[in-house]
């Protein structure tokens, strides 16, 4: 009997049931009429009890020395003990549980612990922390850039367009959006549309972005992003690069046989 619970909470093809039912449910109770469902949040209940019953079981077995070797156990740890929260709710009396609902759904995030199933997975998460340090630089650059941008796009069109430009740190945001090309063509627009009839700021507005557009939005972000891929595939360039050199010395050796004959 007691083997059979314990097969029951390792089963790792269950477990990830579990999680994606309870996103199911969580998702469901995100609706207004749902979120107070007395059957739903019996269910969610069942689901941080389980998972509960599932971290001690797994202690109880070897240990919590052995249970913390393992990276994924430290993460499911972590996510289980700040979703008990959810389970005040059973003993005491909360007038609002929307601010329970994070703790709920940081549970879900336990999916993330299957991914060790994904093929060549370690050799694409060392190929991301690759990627980033070696784009670490380019990023901070983009950076510093943005700010000097927001602290000169402040002085030159708060007036004009305060919403977008009325201090540093909305201006910030303003010109990462230009970075981004996401939209950005009505910044300008707005700033010109509100130059009461000055005859130079609509000319200095485009010239600006521009210049933004195609040192951070095009050439910037490009820069990173290329660095960003060429880490990550760097291992397939190593895997071909010993393929061909192993060919040129297969070739260089049956030339040399052939000059012999």
């Amino acid at each position: 009997m007691i083997s059979r619970i314990v097969n029951f909470f390792t089963n790792e093809l269950l477990i990830a049931t579990a999680i994606m039912l309870n996103a199911v449910l969580l998702f469901l109770m995100g609706y207004k009429q749902l979120h107070h469902n007395e059957l739903l949040m019996l269910l969610d209940h069942g689901f941080t009890i389980f998972f509960i019953f599932e971290l001690v079981i797994k202690v109880g077995m070897k240990g919590w020395g052995y249970y913390f070797e393992n990276n994924w156990n430290k993460f499911d740890f972590f996510l289980v003990l700040i979703s008990i929260p959810s389970l005040f709710v059973l003993l005491i009396e909360i007038p609002d549980l929307s601010y329970l609902l994070v703790f709920r759904l940081l549970r879900v995030m336990r999916i993330l612990r299957f991914m060790r199933f994904i093929p060549n997975i370690r050799k694409m998460v060392s190929g991301i922390g690759r990627a980033f340090k070696a784009s670490v630089f380019v990023l901070v650059a983009l950076v510093i850039y943005n700010v000097l941008l927001a602290i000169l796009s402040t002085y030159l069109f708060r007036d004009e367009a305060p919403e977008m430009f009325g201090n540093p740190a909305i201006s910030l945001y303003s010109i990462f959006q230009v970075f981004t090309l996401e939209g950005w063509n009505d910044i300008p627009a707005t700033i010109i549309a509100n130059s009461n009839g000055s005859a130079w700021k609509p000319v200095l507005t485009r010239i600006f972005f521009f210049i933004v557009v195609l040192s951070g939005g095009i050439f910037g972000m490009s820069i990173m992003n290329a660095i960003f891929v060429d880490e990550m595939v760097m291992d397939n360039n190593a895997g071909l690069e010993n393929k061909v050199d192993e060919l040129n010395k297969k070739v260089d050796a049956l030339m040399d046989e052939l000059k012999k004959k």
